[in-house]
């Protein structure tokens, strides 16, 4: 089994601090964000958690908060891109 620790730093004025995500065998086993609104972190990991990292790259890549051209979704996908 292929394990690994992404430890990531959101760029682009998001709230999040910071973006640690476990994976395993191309699937997301576990992912924390630190810092912005609690309820969508919390939202975004649990469902993040199983899915393959190309999915989840897929889904929430690009995805815009307030014109900033980023968002924490996005920042996790950009997070998700360095497990390639």
């Amino acid at each position: 089994m292929e394990k690994q620790r992404i430890t990531y730093i959101p760029q682009g004025g998001v709230c999040s601090k910071m973006m640690i995500v476990d994976i395993a065998d191309g699937k997301i086993e576990n992912a924390q964000v630190i810092g912005g609104c609690d309820g969508n972190r919390q939202g975004m990991c649990a469902l993040l958690k199983g899915m393959s990292v190309e999915e989840a790259i897929r889904r929430i890549e690009g995805i815009d908060c307030h014109g900033r051209g980023t968002s924490c979704p996005d920042q996790m996908a950009q997070a998700l891109k360095q497990a390639r």
